[in-house]
Parts: structure tokens; sequence; C-alpha cells
């Protein structure tokens, strides 16, 4: 994994060390461009909310300004508040791989198959966090489906032979076994919840997540991506990560990019989450996530977000929530690398730039 510091070049990179989730008190005083209508408050004794006010994001000069002058920006705002460029070491848990839902571009959702177990079973879970554990692993990150068991009578029929009614009830035990049995850290992505479920596994986590994706209709119309999938309408999710404010959860969010939606909807999701932080606190983490066309799906044929288009995306973020945000990009995905490319110079000189944008996470790895 590259790392990157402070000046990042990408003719002439230099090293930062790597930290785990460490952060150090954010530099005193600040760089701000005079071309755009730009403020951000000053912190208040006692507090480290140092965040630009919803109302004050000037949209038109954030869609005009050359990406140069939006980079620079955010790379100054990010070394302001972080000194190391973090990720979290952690195993995944694939709980389910049914879903209700059934995106456009997902190849994580699949359909029940005979001989196939609908769901790990715990012994599963436990194995694979246990060797986790001995490899120096931190967090246990479960996904899962959203909810198959309204869908797949498959997936209810499993649940009710383990003696759970729910899916959310099956993840909340496998949480608590992780945590108690390996010491590992649950971060659980369940989906679309009411507060009483998100409630329900604060008591068993670490920290929970949700991504909002997009705020774009078009989304969610006939030949969209997210078309006739419930849990994705906009509203629904930004109403669940409202209630893991209510419910003081530390939370990560954040958007997915090149799916259908413009630069202006980018914006509109973004001022959302950081409304809902300004509001509860609760945000720790906003993820820039790049489409990337997968075969044997509806979008396999789908243009992809070019590193230009990602880069832009990641400043404006940085921007928007200013210097303590933990803001993410995973390099798994960045435009124009593959898996057996990873550790060429393209990839390198991609990640340079990534950094240069404002980010300060890598993610869970």
């Amino acid at each position: 994994m590259l790392l990157g510091e402070r000046s990042w070049h990408a003719t002439a990179p230099q090293k930062l060390p790597c930290a785990r989730r460490q952060h150090r008190r954010p530099a005193k005083g600040s760089r701000f461009s005079s071309q755009c209508r730009w403020r951000r408050l000053r912190s208040h004794a006692g507090t480290s909310m140092h965040v630009l006010p919803a109302q004050d994001v000037d949209v038109e000069c954030l869609l005009h300004t050359p990406l140069s002058q939006l980079m620079a920006e955010a790379a100054s705002l990010r070394d302001q508040g972080h000194t190391f460029i973090s990720f979290s070491p952690k195993v995944f848990i694939p709980l389910t791989r049914l879903c209700r839902d059934s995106c456009g571009y997902c190849t994580f959702a699949q359909p029940p198959k005979p001989g196939r177990r609908a769901y790990m079973t715990l012994n599963e879970v436990l194995a694979v966090c246990k060797l986790g554990a001995e490899q120096g692993c931190k967090e246990a990150l479960f996904t899962l489906g959203d909810k198959p068991e309204l869908l797949y009578p498959e997936a209810a029929a499993e649940l009710e032979a383990m003696g759970y009614r729910s899916t959310l009830d099956y993840v909340a035990a496998a949480a608590a076994a992780a945590m108690q049995e390996t010491g590992l850290l649950p971060h659980i992505n369940a989906g679309v919840m009411s507060q009483q479920g998100i409630v329900r596994l604060k008591a068993v986590s670490a920290s929970q997540g949700l991504m909002l994706e997009s705020t774009s209709p078009a989304l969610t119309s006939p030949g969209g991506p997210h078309w006739n999938c419930p849990d994705k309408e906009p509203h629904a999710r930004l109403a669940t990560i409202k209630a893991a404010g209510r419910a003081r959860v530390p939370f990560t969010s954040g958007i997915l990019i090149g799916i259908g939606e413009t630069r202006e909807h980018r914006l509109n999701a973004l001022i959302q989450l950081h409304e809902l932080h300004q509001q509860y606190g609760h945000i720790q983490e906003v993820i820039i996530q790049n489409f990337r066309a997968k075969p044997h799906t509806a979008m396999q044929h789908h243009p992809e977000p070019s590193l230009g288009d990602l880069l832009w995306t990641v400043a404006v973020a940085r921007i928007i929530f200013g210097p303590h945000m933990n803001i993410q990009a995973p390099p798994n995905l960045t435009p124009g690398i593959s898996s057996s490319s990873s550790s060429s110079g393209g990839a390198d000189e991609s990640w340079v730039a990534l950094l240069n944008a404002g980010i300060n996470d890598w993610g869970r790895h």
C-alpha cells in the first residue's frame, strides 16, 4: 500500500508512516481560497468541530473551480486535521449474500442456490474471526444483504431453524459472539433499519455503517440501477443515518459515484450527510466509492467514472466536511487499476493523486 507525505506529487512521491486509525491534534490556522465564498466555523472551546456550514456551500463555485485548485484546498484542509494516513486491518464476514434488493451493479448479492446455506453459521463466523485475530486484525466487518427473509422463503426457514426471527436478530448474535470470543470489534453494515434496530446493534458493535450512495431520484426510476430496490430509496437511507445520530452510534456513510447521477446530485448527497453530522456529530468516516463495471450484471457495459471525476468528488467532500472528517477512497477500486496491476507504477501515481485530493484513510483491509 502506497503512502504519501504532506506535499504529494505524482512525479516524486514521498513516504509517510501509516497509522491504524491514529490521529494527531490538528494544526492551527487555515488557508482558504478567496476565489469562492467559502467560510468555516472557528472551533469552540473544548470541541473539535471545524466544518463548513451547509448554508455556506457555494455549489456553483465547487462545480466550476479548476480541479487543481480544489485539490490544493482539500489537501491543505486535510493536513490541518490529520498527520497520518490510516487504515484498519479487518476480517470480512459476509453473513449472508441474499438480499431483497437487486441493484444493477451489485455482485455481492446472490439468489438462493440448492445445497448452499443462506447464512454463515456461528462456527464459521468465529473461525474466520479467530484466524483474523491471530494475524493481528482489529475489526470484524459484518456485511449482509438487506432483509432477505422478506423475499426468500429459504432465508426465513433457515433463520427459524437456527432460532432467530430475522436477519437483524442473527447479526446481533453473531457480532456479540465474535466480540466476546475473539476480541475483534464488530463494524456492522446491516442495511436500512429503525432506530430500535440501530440501538439493538449498538450494544454488540463498535460502530455501524450505511452508504447513502445517492439522492438522485432518477436512480430509483424504471431503468435505473436502484429500480425496485426499496432499501435504496434515499429517504429511507437518510432516516437510518439520522436514527444512528439520535442513538449516538459512531457511523460510516458515503456516496457511490458513476451510476447515473450528476455532480450536482453528489454535492446534494454530501451536503445532506454533512447536515446530519452537524446535528448529531456521529459520522466518523465518509467513503467516496467509485463504480466499477462487473461482468454478469445489468451495468456491465456502463461507463466507469474517470480518475479525475473521483478526485473531484474526494476534494469537494473534504472541502464540505473540513479538516477533521475521515475521508476514504477504497484503493482496490481506483479507476484504471485491476487486482493484477495494483502494485504497478500506474497504481502508485493514482493513489498519490487520491492523497493529493484530500483523503486520509484507506479503509478496512
